[in-house]
């Protein structure tokens, strides 16, 4: 099936971390490891105490406006500032696959100034990245899982598929398969898609990128035939009618969607695939800080209208502890560094 599809939005091989800037990057993180480790307890306690001084906040949206990540970012950057009173700035820093705003992050003070909202590509981009320039666990500190999420495959509303069974039927009849965009090259809704292609033997071509936003407004324009993302992205335009769902990754039926079957229910016994995002804070970033804003994040995430709003998006909320979602991220780590390992995903592909 050969599709028409517009790529200024793709990404390309400038979106790959070249040797050079990783060893640049990796000097650089280096050099601020050894300041970190010269800095005595007893300076971050007084860090602590006299935070945030009214010094503004920077909240590193580590992907483009208009995606689930920056959403939230955005969404309690003004309730924040309120209730810490200082300026709290969504700050967008898009490239790597959510890795460069991540670096930004890893690379700043750990004085409670920088926090960092990741989405689940912070669980995938260790395998995915040769030679990170910061370690995923040692260089970040947990602050909260926020919430996670059903992911939900697409078609636009001039395309055939009205179920995931003509989907397949779709690839198996076109010479290469069918066409899917997603966030990003490495994101964890191609490998979902991978693993569901390889295990079901039906091909897909994979069609990469720079963020949620942009993915959006391909797949609503009919520029890219079928795409995967978060229900949190697609839900609005499933409903206004410009896409056609055609199954949910969750282990049960999304309640934002509930009536369209998952993966396990049309082929797949026992799939699930969760997005899902949180909030990280430079390594030794002072416990009480981390403390009080996962306080802070808990308190504006639980109004009932924000909360509303999040669940009808399609995601559940966790609002967890900081070591919940360490432990949440080994998990996802340990997980799909075996699909990235048995398919051979790069960043690139």
């Amino acid at each position: 099936m050969a599709m028409r599809y517009n790529n200024k939005h793709r990404s390309g091989k400038s979106q790959v971390l070249t040797r050079a800037t990783l060893k640049a990057f990796g000097t650089s993180l280096l050099a601020l490891s050894l300041g970190f480790g010269a800095m005595s307890t007893q300076v971050l306690a007084q860090s602590a105490a006299g935070w945030p001084g009214g010094k503004p906040i920077r909240l590193i949206s580590p992907f483009p406006p208009g995606g689930t990540t920056d959403q939230l970012a955005r969404l309690v950057a003004q309730p924040l500032s309120q209730a810490l009173g200082t300026q709290v700035l969504v700050e967008n820093r898009p490239g790597g696959n959510g890795s460069i705003g991540t670096l930004a992050a890893a690379k700043a003070p750990a004085d409670g100034h920088t926090f960092v909202f990741v989405f689940d590509t912070h669980g995938t981009n260790p395998s995915l990245i040769p030679n990170m320039p910061f370690d995923t666990r040692n260089d970040l500190s947990p602050v909260m899982l926020i919430a996670t999420g059903a992911m939900v495959i697409v078609a636009h509303k001039s395309q055939p598929q009205r179920s995931f069974a003509d989907l397949v039927k779709s690839a198996k009849s076109s010479p290469g398969g069918v066409n899917y965009g997603t966030i990003g090259s490495g994101s964890l809704a191609q490998l979902a898609m991978t693993s569901l292609s390889s295990q079901m033997k039906f091909p897909m071509q994979h069609v990469p990128y720079k963020g949620g936003g942009p993915l959006a407004q391909d797949a609503i324009a009919g520029h890219i035939p079928t795409a995967m993302a978060t229900t949190a992205l697609f839900s609005s335009h499933i409903k206004a009618g410009t896409l056609f769902p055609l199954a949910v990754t969750s282990a049960k039926r999304d309640p934002v969607l509930p009536d369209v079957p998952t993966v396990a229910e049309q082929g797949l016994p026992g799939f699930e695939a969760l997005a899902w995002w949180g909030v990280f804070a430079p390594a030794k970033t002072p416990p009480e800080i981390v403390a009080r804003v996962n306080n802070e994040l808990a308190k504006i995430f639980s109004e009932p209208a924000v909360r509303e709003r999040l669940t009808n998006q399609g995601m559940n909320l966790s609002l967890s502890s900081p070591e919940l979602l360490g432990k949440f991220l080994d998990e996802q780590i340990s997980r799909w560094a075996k699909v990235i390992k048995e398919h051979g995903i790069t960043a690139g592909s």
